[in-house]
């Protein structure tokens, strides 16, 4: 079982690398996964008190796979934004992977988002506000981004207070 001292901090590469699908035949897999993102992600919330979604790649598992949980679990699996609003907004985005930093970002307002659950069903999800941005800070950490380099300006980075 993964743990908090197993989450990538803030430049390990492998943060920084895109990851590779998940293939049908490494579905057995998904549980264990899942499981290790679930624990890390509330470890996160006891000592850091944020904390709704976590994307593999985060534990060194370098696969399009993201986990969310604020009201149930969700499982992601090779998920693909398929509709993207022309409208943004701003916000300050936090990450498990630097904790203590906040960077401001932009974001778009809502999308639309094809993925497989973890039985391998296809589904579709509408999301909007606060729900579309924190998938998109997840789908970035599958493609090798942190909101770090999504930063508005010079300016927009600071401390947790």
């Amino acid at each position: 079982m993964k743990t908090l001292s197993d989450l990538l901090q803030l430049g390990h590469p492998k943060l920084y690398e895109v990851c590779e699908p998940v293939l049908e035949s490494e579905l057995p897999l998904v549980k264990d996964w899942v499981a290790d993102l679930h624990n890390v992600m509330q470890e996160i919330r006891a000592k850091y008190n944020f904390g709704r979604a976590i994307a593999a790649p985060q534990l060194g598992i370098m696969k399009r796979l993201i986990y969310m949980n604020i009201d149930q679990p969700v499982v992601f699996i090779n998920p693909e934004f398929v509709e993207l609003s022309e409208e943004m907004f701003e916000l300050w985005d936090d990450c498990m992977s630097f904790p203590n930093l906040l960077v401001k970002v932009k974001r778009h307002q809502h999308l639309k988002m094809n993925y497989l659950d973890e039985h391998w069903q296809p589904q579709v999800w509408k999301m909007e506000n606060d729900l579309a941005e924190l998938l998109q800070h997840e789908y970035d950490h599958l493609d090798g981004v942190l909101c770090t380099m999504r930063a508005v300006d010079a300016k927009s980075f600071k401390w947790r207070p």
